[in-house]
């Protein structure tokens, strides 16, 4: 099979029905290509409400259901359903929050496991790669497009090339398995082996599949130019979640400029989905909707 360019690949569906790309035919993901402007639509990520739907005992303040309801109130296109919170994961009840989501007008723009693939223990790390296909397939099954994952931290005595060799591989073993369900898996920038754009995109040029790209998460370089690095990484963005304030290194929080980082996806003709995922310490309830706002303004 002849190489295709990334951007042909996107805009592909037939490649898909035939059967999917073999990885191993693939080269390294180069930036995406994207013909005309940037085009983005607005989701809200379940963990900007993590206290209240976290499961304790099995029990949520509130439930997925409800959180659906609350946001379909709000300027929204979608909600990127945060694996942590679903008290289930049974065909028939991805189904039913995928119908919930369906009749309150949303999208589910993808979800998010909580892996890490720098772990030594091999028993362990087949385990993490499990749950890693077996959350490609749950968000295959409600819909959703992108799959946030993420890289760990170098463990014990281990050193970083070694665990990024792993990481790789991981990461290349589970691509072969998103192809297969059309969900494309997004790396985030989260410390650890990614807290630098030279140490994200060293993972990002080592992985050859065209089902795999960034998660560009605005508030995760705690570097001495965030917005900086950010332009680095946004040519691979497949996702993006977009947070409220960032974090200089050596300094505290500070507001962060939204229009500037609307402005670096513009330039980097992003398409696709930017999740709010607020971490401030005002009140959810009542910061959030704000900042959706301000956000439906700048994304046009």
């Amino acid at each position: 099979m002849s190489l295709a360019t990334r951007r042909a690949f996107l805009n592909s569906t037939l490649a898909v029905a035939a059967g999917g790309i073999a990885t191993s035919n693939v080269r390294a993901i180069d930036p995406i290509r994207r013909e005309g402007p940037a085009r983005m639509r607005l989701s809200l990520a379940a963990y900007s409400f993590r206290n209240v739907l976290a499961l304790r005992q099995g029990r949520q303040e509130m439930s997925l259901d409800q959180f659906i309801d609350m946001a379909s109130a709000w300027p929204l296109d979608a909600v990127e359903l945060t694996g942590y919170y679903f008290p289930q994961t049974t065909p028939e009840y991805l189904a039913r929050i995928k119908g919930h989501c369906t009749r309150q007008g949303l999208d589910m723009s993808g979800s998010a496991v909580g892996n890490n693939f720098c772990v030594t223990d091999a028993a362990r790390l087949r385990q993490e790669i499990a749950n890693t296909k077996q959350w490609i397939e749950h968000t295959a099954r409600m819909g959703g497009k992108t799959l946030r994952i993420f890289a760990g931290t170098v463990a014990g005595t281990d050193t970083e090339e070694r665990a990024r060799g792993r990481v790789v591989e991981a990461i290349q073993e589970c691509c072969t398995h998103a192809a297969q369900f059309g969900v494309y898996l997004a790396l985030e920038n989260h410390g650890g082996i990614t807290s630098t754009p030279a140490q994200l995109l060293a993972i990002v040029r080592a992985v050859r599949s065209e089902w795999f790209g960034v998660n560009l998460d605005t508030g995760n370089f705690h570097t001495a130019d965030p917005y900086a690095d950010l332009e680095q990484i946004a040519p691979y963005a497949v996702v993006v979640q977009m947070k409220t304030e960032i974090q200089r290194m050596g300094q505290g929080n500070e507001e962060a400029d939204l229009r500037r980082l609307f402005g670096i996806l513009r330039n980097a003709n992003y398409r696709g989905y930017v999740a709010l995922e607020y971490e401030a310490r005002a009140d959810p309830r009542t910061a959030v909707p704000a900042a959706l706002r301000t956000m439906r303004e700048l994304c046009g």
